[in-house]
Order: structure tokens, then C-alpha cells, then sequence
């Protein structure tokens, strides 16, 4: 009976909506009996004005008062409105259901992305989640689906582009191949921290430069191994499926089916597709063109997605108030869909606006499982936030933190694996930044350890445990993508099961940026121009 009784366990299966939901009561509660505990901390931040240290208290918030209750309540709509995840998610769906309607995703499937090898496009893959934090976290909303499609195209499993894509993005959060975003978030916080023991430092833009290249190309390298070696054979057969009919395919009779498809396609089609293709990349072209324009400060109506309140050039592209920062997904979305329309026209696909509004629709027709996946999350995120467990475990932290005394390759360490472990509880960088960079900073510079340095060691402890936390906002979209495209729905991909799948990377990668950090500290590799990671 015991034996049966285990195995029927094993069947049921926790969807992730009933997990959430499960959750967030569960912070309700625990949120009343901390409370009723008087859990509280104090954490320390630089007055920018007087540049001292000034002491804020935080406590936990009763969630099952009546006050407490009566704001959750209020706030639901407004949280599940206002969360990113959702309308990132759907202008992005906007722009890749266009270019699959016009046929535009097939026709480049055909000529480019079918010549990539497996590895090759798992690199690529890798490499744009990496650089995608250059503006703000567009890569979850677009490389996420994307990279689905491209894979099922190229006679893959759609779950693994899927996994690579977000891997990609989460585990290389805070680096990319230029400055941008996280500049702006931690240069601020850095800097004060760094006046309380040197009111001369200067941490420039350029400061952690060289160490963003170099992790930007080496992490998808090693990426590309672990995805490829250990994470793609532990998948599930995926049988595909003709979009058009609805019949299922073997992958060997997928891509028979394309080659012999292409061998029978007349010349007029050929010369139709290669028309669009042509029309579509001149369009690219003009667009991109206007884009760059629009980023221009100075010239006749230019700078219109720049936030001209700020003096500093990425300040002005880059910061909160930035249209471009702002807009990004809608611009992404905008190009995908003018480029695939004008395809559309150029190659004759389109034969009227009903037959691309429906081809459009059908995207959106399996998404309701999404949908309410991300009102419930949203509300899960909002409630945690709320609660402020997340920023008492922060604070806490860094206490500990402060009362630690390392130097050298242990401080190195030590600060990684704590900080790494509040990212769980904490999702944003700029906030946990703001806490431990009073601490972090001064205790690296009286290491012998330059600003700059200590400045990496956020980026890379934010990059290690992004993406195995449910507390991270865009995780969402990973767990509802592999249940959408997940064959067995009865089986759905729970919280665990999703956390699993990649923890492969999470470990190999995490080890990966340890060795990293270190061996600029140990080499004394410039971080950036002229700045090196010792005082």
C-alpha cells in the first residue's frame, strides 16, 4: 500500500498558477507572525549631501491587518496592469506573430538560420542574452519567445531555446558589451560609498569596460558547453508540429518535408522571397537609421528618445526617465512588424488586412494559461515586496557583512556568496546595491582593492543567482514558456522542476564568474581603461 501510495504521489503534479497562490498566502502569514516577532533591521546609506553614513530602520509589514489586507486588495489591479512582464510579454508577441504571419521568420529560417550550426546558434543565443542588459530586461520579453521559434524552425527543441535564451539573459545580468543600464544604476552608490575613504575617487563609465567584454564572450562560450553537453540531452522528445494542419512530425520528417518543399518551390516564389527579403532589409535599414537619429542630442528634431533633463549623454539614454529606456520593447516590436509587412507586400504574401490580422491572432490563442499565470505572479511579487522580508534579509546580510573581517582572495569570496545569496530575496541591483555598496566599498578599498573592483563584485554575485530565484519579476515568462510549449499538460513544469532544468548552468556558470573575478585580481588585469583592481 506504502509502495502505491508513493507512486501516486509521484504523478501529481503542482501547477506553478497553485503554487504562487499557495505562496502568497504563505507570505500573508508569515508576514503576521514575523511581525507579531518584531523582526526589524537597520541598514546604512551615504547622505549624498552631508556624505555620511545615515541609518534606516526597517520592519516587516503585517500583510493579514486590516490596513494590510485592505491595500493588497486595492493594489490588485493596479499590480497586475503595471507589472513589465505583461506588456513587455505581449508587444513582443505583437512583433514575432507579425513576422511569422508574412512568412518573414521562415523565409530567413530558410536562407540563415537552418546554415547555423547547433552550437553555433546556442553561442548567439547566449551572447544576445548576455548583451541584452545594456538597456533593461527586453531580453526576457523578446529573446525568450524568439529563440523558441528559431529553434523549432531549425528542427529543435523549442524548450531549449527557450532555457538558452533565459540562461542567457539571467545568468549575465549585470554585464554587456557596452556601458549602459547597470552603469547608471551603480556608479551613484559606488561613488558615495567610495568618499568615505577617499572624498578624490572617481569611478568613470568606463571603469569596469574591459571585464564586461571579456565576461560578454567568455560566459556564452562555456554557456554554449554546458547547454549543449549536459542540459539539452536531459529534455523530453519534442514532436513537431505543422502549424498549418496541425499534424504531427518526427524531426527527420520536418526537415524532409522543408527540403523537399524548397525543391519544389517555383521560381516566382523564389524570386518573390528574395524581393521581400530585399524590400525587408531596406526597410531595416531606414528604420534603424531614424532610431539613430532620434538618439542624436543637438540636431534639428533629434534627441526625441533622449530625457534632455539630464546633462550626461547615457544618463540621458539610460536612466529611468529615458524614452528610450522607456520604449525599447515597443521600438524592438515596431521594427519587427513594419520590416515583416514591408517582406510582406514585396514577396506577395499578404493578401489582404483580415489574413494578416488572423494569421496575427494565432499566437495569442494559447496564452491565456500565461496570462493568468502572470496576474497570479504578479500578485505573489507584490505581496513579497510588501511584506519587506526580502529587504530585512538584504540588511541583515550586510551587517554580517560588516562584522566579517577578510582581506584579499577570502573578501573576494566571502562578498560574492553573500550577496549572491540576498539576490535571491532581492531582485534588483540598484537596491541591493544601495545597501551593501557602504559596506562592500570601503572594506575593499582598505583592502587594497580599487572601487571599480568592488563594483564588479556586485555585477557578478547579481549575474550568479538571477536566475534560479521565483522572486525575480521576469521569471515568470521562463515557467510560462516551457507550459506553453510543453506537450504534456499534464505534466506541467512546476516551480521546481523549471529551477532544476537549469541548474546546470546556475552552478558551472556561477563557478565560472568566481574564477573570473579572481583571476583579474590575481593577474592584476585592467578592469577597464586605466583602472585596475588594486588601489
Amino acid at each position: 500500500m506504502n509502495e502505491k501510495r508513493k507512486l501516486h504521489l509521484k504523478k501529481y503534479y503542482i501547477h506553478p498558477i497553485t503554487t504562487f497562490l499557495l505562496a502568497s498566502i504563505g507570505i500573508i502569514i508569515l508576514s503576521a507572525i514575523l511581525s507579531a516577532f518584531g523582526l526589524q533591521a537597520t541598514y546604512n546609506t551615504v547622505n549624498n549631501a552631508t556624505g555620511e553614513l545615515e541609518p534606516h530602520l526597517i520592519t516587516v509589514n503585517n500583510l493579514l491587518s486590516y490596513n494590510g489586507l485592505k491595500n493588497l486588495i486595492s493594489n490588485a489591479t493596479r499590480n497586475f496592469a503595471g507589472f513589465a512582464p505583461l506588456s513587455m510579454l505581449l508587444l513582443s508577441l505583437i512583433g514575432i506573430s507579425v513576422a511569422e504571419a508574412t512568412g518573414f521568420v521562415d523565409a530567413i529560417a530558410k536562407r540563415r538560420v537552418k546554415k547555423i550550426p547547433k552550437y553555433a546558434l546556442t553561442f548567439i543565443i547566449l551572447f544576445l542574452g548576455t548583451i541584452s542588459s545594456l538597456v533593461n530586461d527586453v531580453g526576457y520579453a523578446i529573446l525568450i519567445p524568439l529563440a523558441a521559434v528559431l529553434y523549432e524552425i531549425n528542427g529543435r527543441n523549442p524548450l531549449l531555446g527557450i532555457i538558452t535564451a533565459f540562461c542567457g539573459v539571467a545568468f549575465s545580468s549585470a554585464v554587456s558589451i557596452f556601458v549602459g543600464y547597470t552603469e547608471v544604476n551603480l556608479i551613484p552608490a559606488t561613488t558615495t560609498a567610495a568618499y568615505l575613504i577617499d572624498n578624490t575617487s572617481h569611478i568613470s563609465l568606463t571603469s569596469n569596460l574591459i571585464f564586461i567584454i571579456v565576461s560578454s564572450i567568455v560566459i556564452p562560450f562555456i554557456g554554449t558547453f554546458v547547454v549543449e553537453k549536459i542540459i539539452a540531452p536531459r529534455l523530453p522528445k519534442y514532436h513537431f508540429h505543422d502549424r498549418s494542419t496541425g499534424l504531427t512530425l518526427k524531426t527527420s520528417e520536418l526537415l524532409l518535408s522543408d527540403i523537399e518543399e524548397e525543391e519544389a518551390s517555383k521560381l516566382s516564389k523564389e524570386r518573390n522571397e528574395k524581393r521581400g527579403l530585399r524590400s525587408a532589409r531596406i526597410v531595416g535599414i531606414i528604420m534603424l537609421a531614424i532610431y539613430a537619429y532620434m538618439l542624436i542630442p543637438g540636431l534639428p528634431g533629434s534627441g526625441l528618445l533622449l530625457d534632455t533633463d539630464e546633462n550626461i549623454y547615457v544618463n540621458q539614454l539610460f536612466g529611468k526617465n529615458s524614452y528610450f529606456h522607456q520604449s525599447f520593447t515597443f521600438l524592438v516590436m515596431m521594427m519587427f512588424v513594419i520590416v515583416s509587412l514591408a517582406y510582406g507586400l514585396a514577396a506577395k504574401t499578404l493578401t489582404s488586412d483580415k489574413d494578416i490580422i488572423e494569421k496575427t491572432s494565432l499566437r495569442f490563442k494559447d496564452i491565456g494559461m500565461l496570462i493568468v499565470l502572470i496576474f497570479v505572479f504578479s500578485g505573489f511579487i507584490a505581496i513579497w515586496k510588501a511584506s519587506n522580508i526580502g529587504q530585512i534579509i538584504t540588511a541583515l546580510l550586510a551587517n554580517l557583512l560588516s562584522y566579517l573581517k577578510f582581506t584579499s582572495i577570502p573578501l573576494i569570496l566571502v562578498t560574492i556568496v553573500v550577496i549572491a545569496f540576498a539576490g535571491i530575496f532581492v531582485n534588483s541591483i540598484s537596491s541591493k546595491w544601495e545597501v551593501f555598496a557602504p559596506v562592500v566599498v570601503p572594506s575593499f578599498m582598505q583592502a587594497n582593492m580599487s572601487p571599480a573592483f568592488a563594483q564588479i563584485i556586485m555585477r557578478v554575485s547579481d549575474s550568479i543567482t538571477k536566475g534560479i530565484t521565483p522572486f525575480m519579476s521576469f521569471f515568470v515568462l521562463y515557467i510560462g514558456y516551457l507550459n506553453l510549449f510543453n506537450e504534456n499538460k499534464s505534466k506541467p513544469y512546476t516551480v521546481n522542476n523549471s529551477i532544476r532544468l537549469i541548474n546546470p548552468y546556475f552552478l558551472i556558470i556561477g563557478i565560472s564568474w568566481i574564477i573570473l573575478t579572481i583571476l583579474f585580481y590575481i593577474a592584476g588585469i585592467p578592469v577597464g581603461p586605466g583602472v585596475s583592481p588594486t588601489i
